[in-house]
């Protein structure tokens, strides 16, 4: 493999390492509705705010949310929605995955 094409890799990598927890899964999943608060977040979530601040962050850092501050509170929005394409596939693979487990027990 070339430096480019493992550097690429890496990238990519960074991305899915950002999403790869539930508490970000689930602040993605609601990011596609509209921009949410920290606050709001919080109280969705049942964590302290800077617990959902440091999950907010690494997806910031992933380049998948953006932030806006808005006198005392800053609002997160999806920076790039089709990451949710990707939840969808993942979604579709547990639900076959579940159909083909049921069908083994039968």
């Amino acid at each position: 493999m070339d430096e480019k094409t493992k550097y690429l890799y890496e990238l990519r990598a960074k991305i899915i390492k950002a999403a790869a927890h539930p508490s970000r899964l689930f602040i993605l999943d609601k990011l596609k509705e509209h921009e949410y608060c920290v606050c709001d977040l919080t109280e969705m979530l049942g964590f302290d705010a800077s617990t959902i601040s440091k999950h907010l962050s690494v997806l910031k850092g992933a380049g998948l949310v953006k932030d806006e501050k808005r006198g005392l509170k800053v609002y997160y929005s999806l920076t790039k929605p089709c990451i949710l394409n990707m939840m969808r596939c993942i979604d579709k693979s547990i639900e076959e995955n579940a159909k083909k487990n049921l069908g083994m027990i039968s």
